[in-house]
């Protein structure tokens, strides 16, 4: 263990929580503090004497504090080498002393683009300049200087100087040292994230936003630790997504009451809040296993809601419950009915969360403002990663393409309609029977698209008769049809391409039935 005594340490902080007591423990230490503007009144005030940063460069803060401590003076006595000749010959010739620790964290630029209606000339005067380089030259030099960028390391510091007479051991400086650069990748990454995000401001080459980035830096920040992952023996984490400047969804929601959230427990709730923010009208959704047991719509959430508990509500007990709206008390005691794991929705009143919070095992998030989520959407790979756009196609009625000799009657249309977006957050091979407002029959993740018929339609327990049927892609062979018309429907609504096209049209025809073509498939997998 290769100690370095702590002689001559250099501050400048935008976060003053607990730099007095820690100044002053360096003090005691006989350190020789150094300092630039705010932090140098703060110290002073505090009765902490130290010596300005323009004392030691000869040279004024000057540009509004943008250029403090970019000098020789300063650099030289981080990355000077202490056992080099040259070094140390370089340092007396220009009058450079050794620096043996920085205390420096960067201006706030994420707390200052979190604010509402920042401008982008007040989110530049953020991007901290100065810190990042003095932090990256001591850190680069851990053999012989210590750097310190947070305030929660101040304890574990001073307990060691302590106990080693003021100095730090090599492997503290390492550990510190490591602990910078991922500090700082993180601090860039969040300045590239917002300016490549800054479409109006006449700054270089919009980029064409229907083009893939050519390097792409998620930015992950850990929220919360997770009992496990999809099984107890895989260890999981909740992680935001930094740069997508999403305030609401399911990564950000509120957790109201209720035990912790699992993994698969997120993975359920986001598929029930993304199915619901494709529509526009009341909606209620619950999920299992990432795919809709019912939904329904309605002009009131308990409508909503019991609608779509008729669909199954067998494979509804333990579920996911989503809405797209207030949850008032009616739609609340009618969730409450049956074990339920997890209910979100953007907001609740207070009567709804009197009834969901007696509710001791029911998890109740809020989730804010529903939103269609955009942007780009990853899925790992072995050795790798996939990154798509989201799938945010919207369908509306004069997208459709009528090629059987019926049209769809109005009430046909607001039901293919529902079924088209249902059937968009449907595992494929995905088949969904439904009526206008209200999810019938769900045949999904199939390895063949006529089990998913056969499946969607002896599962359902309302009538399938009547009712329309949706497909995410188009059918192979017109086995798919005459299976769901043996069962009723009367209506079609897929996206067509197939090279047997002709056959599906002319099965449709013989039946009797309307079919639309949307000339979009939904597959998700």
């Amino acid at each position: 263990m290769e100690l370095r005594k702590i002689k001559r340490a250099l501050l400048s902080v935008s976060d003053k929580t607990g730099l007095v007591e820690f100044a002053r423990a360096l003090k005691g230490f006989g350190v020789e503090l150094i300092s630039t503007g705010g932090t140098a009144r703060t110290l002073r005030e505090a009765g902490v004497k130290v010596v300005d940063v323009s004392d030691v460069t000869d040279f004024p803060e000057m540009m509004d504090g943008r250029v403090k401590t970019l000098h020789p003076r300063i650099h030289g006595g981080l990355l000077a080498l202490r056992d080099n000749p040259s070094h140390l010959e370089a340092m007396r010739a220009n009058g450079i002393e050794p620096i043996d620790m920085v205390v420096v964290n960067l201006y706030p630029f994420e707390e200052t683009i979190a604010r509402e209606g920042v401008t982008l000339e007040e989110a530049v005067e953020q991007i901290d300049i100065g810190g990042p380089s003095m932090v990256r030259s001591a850190a680069k030099n851990f053999w012989d200087v210590a750097v310190v960028m947070l305030p929660n390391f101040y304890e574990r510091v001073v307990e060691e100087m302590r106990a080693n007479g003021g100095a730090l051991s090599l492997k503290t400086r390492r550990d510190l040292a490591e602990r910078v650069f991922a500090l700082t990748a993180f601090y860039d990454l969040s300045i590239y994230n917002y300016l490549s995000k800054q479409s109006s401001t006449g700054i270089g080459t919009v980029p064409d936003p229907t083009e893939l980035p050519t390097q792409i830096e998620p930015e992950l920040r850990r929220q919360r630790v997770l009992r496990y992952g999809e099984n107890p023996h895989q260890r999981a984490a909740l992680y935001y997504l930094d740069n997508t400047g999403e305030e609401s969804g399911v990564a950000n929601a509120e957790i109201l009451s209720g035990k912790e959230m699992s993994f698969n427990n997120y993975v359920d709730a986001d598929a029930a809040w993304q199915l619901v923010c494709d529509f526009d009208e009341t909606a209620c959704a619950i999920i299992k296993h990432m795919n809709p047991a019912g939904v329904g719509t309605a002009l009131e959430p308990e409508g909503a809601y019991r609608r779509a508990l008729a669909t199954d509500p067998v494979s509804a007990f333990g579920g996911i419950v989503a809405f797209n709206c207030m949850v008032d008390e009616r739609a609340a005691r009618a969730v409450t009915e049956i074990f339920t794991e997890v209910v979100i929705a953007p907001d609740y009143d207070e009567g709804a969360l009197g009834v969901l919070r007696a509710k001791k095992n029911l998890r109740v998030l809020r989730a804010g403002e529903p939103r269609r989520a955009e942007g780009l959407e990853y899925k790992t790979i072995t050795g790798g990663m996939l990154v798509q756009t989201r799938d945010t196609h919207r369908l509306t009625p004069e997208d459709l393409k009528v090629v059987t000799k019926r049209e769809p009657s109005e009430e046909e249309l607001r039901a293919l309609m529902f079924a088209w977006t249902v059937c968009k957050h449907t595992k494929s091979n995905a088949i969904v029977y439904a009526r206008d407002g209200q999810t019938v029959g769900v045949g999904a993740g199939q390895m063949s698209r006529v089990d998913s018929v056969k499946i969607g339609a002896t599962r359902a327990q309302l009538p399938v008769e009547g009712s329309v049927l949706a497909s995410d892609a188009f059918f192979p062979f017109r086995d798919g049809i005459d299976e769901s018309a043996r069962h009723g429907i009367t209506a079609v609504i897929q996206p067509g391409g197939s090279v047997r096209d002709d056959e599906t049209i002319a099965a449709a025809d013989e039946h009797g039935l309307a079919m639309v073509f949307t000339g979009v498939r939904h597959f998700k997998h």
